[in-house]
């Protein structure tokens, strides 16, 4: 089947779960920026957990579908409707043939998802549908008159609105709340003032934060000496210091490799929390040692797999 781009949206990419094995080569992962919400919409619409689904940023796409099908949307909050009537999100819903999704503005949160039964089919770049919108590279992003390929249309007798997902424990887009931050390597390099400051301040997410990186406003970080630096690995959430002080948080696209100190690392189960902040909203960070995060890491990832099961299972009920 085929579904149609009337409108694309501010920033429609196809993504799954990232390009992973390819940065020897200096290709990152990119991937969806909220891996958590990207599965949970995929498992509400049936599909396996690394089915290319659509991540959609600030203000959605229109899309007409030429076929009967389910889909289902995970993630920001977004006010989306079906000929004037709302569409749920976090929860598996049939679409008829003909149908046109409008996907509105986020009300809260950055990116939301869009599974569509079968997934989304687009050529693989180096085992991966993830599109790299900074490198340019795999995947699609949308543009008005798009057709995209998805899977066999399938209607799935549970797509209704009888039951669908609690977003608490899998969504956070509040500002309010810290995000987990480990110390970096270069984190005892900090002056003692900034030291201090990382931990005790408020930073603004910048207007020019993508998908390679937020760049972080705020009080001005600095060394207490300088020190030699070569390039080595990055990771997505790292928190790199460049020579003017604000720091970055590397995101999904970051370079494979660079030389700025990295002060810190934003914890894995933070990361979908992070993602999920706006230009202009705040960030502060609370100190969690490697030990605490892998745990924290663990629950997640055993809380989820539980619950992708219990899905499964009410769906071929």
């Amino acid at each position: 089947m085929n579904v149609e781009v009337v409108k694309p949206g501010l920033l429609s990419t196809l993504q799954d779960r990232g390009r992973h094995g390819a940065a020897m080569l200096g290709v990152g992962t990119a991937g969806a920026m909220d891996d958590v919400a990207l599965r949970l919409a995929n498992a509400l619409a049936g599909n396996g957990a690394d089915a290319a689904a659509l991540e959609i940023t600030l203000i959605g796409p229109r899309l007409r579908f030429d076929a009967a099908t389910t889909i289902a949307l995970a993630g920001a909050g977004f006010h989306a409707q079906i000929g004037g009537d709302p569409v749920p999100m976090w929860q598996a819903v049939a679409v008829e043939r003909g149908a046109v999704l409008d996907i509105g503005t986020a009300r809260h949160g950055a990116r939301a998802y869009l599974a569509i039964a079968g997934g989304f089919l687009v050529d693989a770049t180096l085992g991966s549908a993830s599109t790299d919108v900074n490198a340019r590279l795999g995947g699609h992003v949308l543009k008005a008159g798009d057709r995209l390929t998805a899977g066999a249309p399938t209607v799935r007798k549970d797509a209704s609105p009888r039951w669908s997902l609690d977003p608490r424990p899998w969504f956070d887009a509040d500002a309010a709340h810290s995000i987990r931050l480990i110390r970096g390597t270069h984190f005892d390099a900090l002056d003692a003032a900034s030291r201090r400051a990382l931990f005790e301040r408020e930073f603004l997410i910048g207007n020019e934060s993508n998908r390679v990186g937020f760049r972080l406003e705020g009080p001005a970080l600095a060394l207490g000496t300088p020190i030699e630096m070569v390039s080595e690995p990055l990771a997505t959430g790292t928190l790199q210091l460049p020579p003017g002080g604000q720091p970055i948080a590397l995101m999904v696209e970051h370079p494979t490799v660079g030389g700025y100190p990295r002060i810190g690392q934003v914890a894995a189960v933070d990361l979908p929390r992070l993602a999920q902040r706006r230009p202009g909203e705040s960030v502060r960070f609370e100190e969690i040692d490697l030990a605490a995060t892998q745990t924290r890491y663990l629950e997640r990832e055993r809380a989820l797999d539980e619950l992708i099961d219990a899905i499964r299972e009410r769906l071929s009920a």
